[in-house]
């Protein structure tokens, strides 16, 4: 493949219209955000977007219930790492170790570069039962049939997978073991809008920051998650006072940086999904995943 081949061979974004009257020209450009009104008007021009199944010129009024296609020509994807570890695999479940840096599921200009297009390489119809953001590496559970997904599904909303995460965080806190509550909710952004942060109009949250070894100006932390709100470990620890080292997006008090307004994707922080534990779905026996950490986060023992 040259450079400037295509990564993928193109993909229909569907969107449909909750409430009638806006033109297909402004809907686009405010459900799709990363493109502006005079780039959607020359998609429009180059016949990429359909309505009740008709190319769309854009001024065309919505109703409710309608269906927005915008057909993307194939395109270049950013370059991620694609190879993963298989931790454990059986006809119902396979779990791998995800690389820092590449997106669990399709968006922001990913579709192929992706952990779940190359795990269902190898496992066709596997889906993930969660996901890590993107610059979190570490274990990812998927389930290979509909009866063990349902059934870890229900475990997961249940609380009774349990899920541990190395952290680098940024200096020396003075207690050993902290219980952090702090609700997480969407707060302004000012390149997206809103994201989620530290909140006190959002959702209850839980995170046990345990310390695993100190260390000139940052500490190693295992960080139990009893909660699933996104971002949830990066914005707890900044809440407690120490984001994690090389965190763009959230600083001190669980918020986005006011001056360097990062986003949700970018890379440079050091968080693990270590291990995962929960009922084998088909057995019923106990199973402990353990992903090894990357060098940075791991402990002088």
């Amino acid at each position: 493949m040259s450079d400037d081949a295509p990564s993928n061979s193109g993909f229909a974004f569907r969107s449909q219209v909750r409430a009638g009257g806006e033109r297909v020209l402004a809907f686009l450009a405010r459900e799709y955000r990363h493109s502006d009104g005079a780039t959607w008007a020359a998609r429009l021009a180059a016949g990429e977007v359909e309505v009740r199944g008709v190319p769309a010129r854009g001024d065309e009024v919505l109703r409710a219930g309608d269906v927005v296609v915008w057909h993307r020509p194939p395109w270049r994807e950013e370059a991620a790492p694609l190879d993963y570890a298989v931790l454990l695999e059986d006809d119902a479940l396979v779990a791998v170790s995800k690389p820092s840096g590449l997106p669990t599921l399709p968006g922001a200009g990913f579709l192929t570069h992706t952990l779940l297009t190359q795990v269902r390489l190898r496992y066709p119809g596997a889906s993930p039962l969660h996901r890590l953001g993107r610059g979190t590496s570490g274990a990812v559970l998927f389930a290979r049939t509909g009866a063990a997904g349902a059934a870890l599904s229900r475990a997961w909303r249940e609380h009774e997978v349990g899920k541990v995460y190395r952290a680098l965080a940024v200096g020396e806190p003075p207690w050993e073991t902290l219980d952090i509550r702090t609700p997480i909710g969407p707060v302004p952004h000012p390149r997206l809008g809103r994201v989620f942060a530290a909140s006190p109009e959002g959702k209850p949250s839980r995170s046990v920051a345990s310390v695993r070894e100190r260390r000139a100006g940052a500490t190693l932390l295992d960080v139990a998650i009893h909660t699933g709100r996104p971002h949830q470990i990066r914005i707890h620890l900044a809440a407690a006072g120490h984001p994690l080292v090389g965190d763009p997006l959230y600083g001190p008090g669980g918020l986005p940086h006011p001056d360097l307004p990062g986003l949700p994707g970018d890379l440079g922080y050091h968080l693990h999904a270590w291990t995962l534990d929960f009922t084998h779905p088909v057995t019923g026996q106990p199973v402990h995943v353990e992903a090894p950490p990357p060098r940075p986060l791991r402990g002088a023992d």
